[in-house]
């Protein structure tokens, strides 16, 4: 499986209630966007991935956030499908490399890509993609490291994602807009499935 190929979004879910897990992900799975990543930012967020993996099979549900080896132990343990990390240590590269899974280690240097290459990793997060340079960096980055691709996630909206996709080393980009807080509270749940269908379009 390669997550950078499975939609043009990967929405990235802050879940602060379990209830919410499964219609949502059912939501982002009807608008066209299959790969969900619940980030380990919540006390049940393993709960949700859990419930998502067994109810929703359409969707390809993977776990952000993830920072040490225990995280990678119990995300893969709840079925995910796929690993996200805003970074990489070494003891948590090995983790993710011996989970049998798919996974993303956060990048945001030249040197951190350099390091990640060496590895033998070319897909990676490139995080906080706002932050670190956005599309200007990504666009420097191919010249000297055209083998290797991305996912930026942080602070990309729907209006910006397109300058994203359109690089040749991005492969999908991360996205929070896709699950407003406020729709997730009110079950506004076909709201959540026309953001996605928006998003799932940007590559035609």
């Amino acid at each position: 499986m390669n997550i950078l190929d499975l939609a043009p979004v990967v929405p990235v879910v802050v879940i602060d209630d379990v209830e919410t897990a499964v219609p949502l992900a059912r939501a982002l799975v009807a608008g066209g966007l299959p790969a969900i990543e619940v980030t380990l930012r919540t006390s049940c967020a393993l709960d949700a991935i859990a419930r998502i993996a067994a109810e929703v099979p359409e969707a390809v549900i993977g776990a952000g956030t993830v920072r040490t080896p225990a995280d990678v132990a119990a995300s893969t343990g709840a079925g995910a499908r796929f690993l996200v990390s805003p970074g990489g240590t070494p003891a948590l590269l090995d983790a993710m490399r011996d989970s049998g899974v798919p996974f993303l280690p956060g990048a945001a240097t030249a040197s951190e890509v350099l390091a990640l290459a060496e590895r033998g990793l070319t897909e990676l997060k490139f995080f906080p993609a706002g932050p670190a340079g956005g599309v200007a960096y990504l666009k420097a980055l191919a010249g000297p490291i055209p083998e290797v691709r991305f996912c930026p996630t942080g602070g990309i909206r729907l209006e910006t994602a397109p300058e994203y996709l359109a690089l040749p080393n991005v492969g999908c980009v991360g996205g929070t807009w896709l699950t407003p807080a406020d729709a997730l509270a009110s079950g506004d749940y076909s709201r959540i499935e026309k953001l996605a269908s928006e998003a799932a379009a940007l590559r035609g």
